[in-house]
């Protein structure tokens, strides 16, 4: 897992964890709800550069 993926997954967790501590008022919890959507959709957004990255390489290793 590449270090920015890995700073990502982090975050996430940590506003997850924030959000279920449950000491939070309603506006909070919806912004940090919109953050865990966004921080979510940019570990996908890695997960799928990722993926691309190793079947070019895969590629590549099999015309060598």
């Amino acid at each position: 897992m590449s270090e920015r993926l890995e700073e990502l997954v982090g975050e996430l967790e940590t506003v997850a964890a924030r959000l279920r501590s449950g000491d939070i008022s309603s506006a909070e919890a919806s912004e940090l709800v919109e953050r865990c959507a966004e921080l979510a959709g940019r570990v996908g957004s890695e997960l799928d550069a990722e993926g691309r990255a190793a079947q070019e390489s895969e590629g590549q290793e099999r015309l060598l």
